[in-house]
């Protein structure tokens, strides 16, 4: 089994991504990022790309309303 990569965003925990053969899985501990969960990656970096783009988002959605 390989080590797990904890994901922050701003501080705020996101998820864990998990390495499965030649990709990384996100599992998501959080909102917004349970839209992200069980999504694979090339690598942890592109995982956490896209659950800073997906907080950024939510962000601005609950800015907004």
């Amino acid at each position: 089994m390989s080590e797990p990569f904890i994901v922050e965003i701003w501080g705020e925990p996101a998820g864990v991504v998990l390495r499965e053969g030649n990709a990384f899985r996100f599992h998501a501990t959080a909102r917004p990022f349970f839209e992200l969960d069980g999504t694979q990656f090339t690598t942890p970096g592109h995982a956490r790309l896209a659950a800073a783009r997906l907080h950024r988002g939510s962000r601005r959605t609950s800015v907004t309303h």
